[in-house]
């Protein structure tokens, strides 16, 4: 798929089939993140990647700040993305492992989407739940998280999420640039 496509036809996914997902593709995917660019190339990203249902279902279930994270389940590979704070560049007062981990996500998500698979970026979490599941070390931080998996036709539930979430609403670029 051409990249100005990809991005604008890359869409938040809250409906997953179960087929599987190939592990050469799930490969291409991961290196889409390790390769991404991050300050002073510190690569503070650490990706934990579920592929078991069960953990994933009980994943779904600690993560819920709120119902509509249980969509979640139905994936067939949920990535929890973190952040090594000890790896992070601090500049301005700011930690870069966020800007770093969002960028190598982001990577991962257009990997997918260009072999039509799905995701969808989740920030509702708990995360002192999910760090005491999964039994991460103190230095990483949760980012976000999303499922992958290939879109199932939209039900109701997942078009309420959607609706909700106001996932297709965009503001214009006179909003959001300021030339000077």
């Amino acid at each position: 798929m051409e990249y100005s496509e990809l991005i604008k036809l890359r869409h938040s996914c809250r409906n997953y089939s179960k087929a599987p997902i190939a592990p050469e593709i799930l490969d291409e995917i991961l290196e889409a993140g390790r390769i991404a660019p991050s300050a002073q190339n510190r690569q503070p990203w650490r990706y934990i990647v579920v592929t078991n249902n069960e953990l994933i279902k009980k994943i779904a279930l600690h993560s819920i700040v709120s119902l509509p994270n249980l969509f979640i389940k139905e994936a067939p590979v949920l990535i929890l993305a973190c952040g090594d704070v000890k790896s992070s560049l601090k500049f301005n007062k700011q930690d870069y492992y966020l800007v770093d981990v969002a960028i190598s996500f982001q990577q991962m998500m257009l990997a997918g989407w260009n072999h039509g698979i799905g995701s969808c970026w989740i920030a509702a979490f708990d995360e002192t739940s999910l760090k005491k599941l999964i039994d991460l070390p103190d230095h990483y931080r949760i980012v976000g998280l999303s499922p992958f998996g290939y879109p199932k036709s939209k039900n109701l539930y997942s078009r309420l999420i959607s609706l909700v979430a106001g996932s297709k609403n965009r503001k214009p670029i006179n909003e959001i640039v300021i030339y000077k």
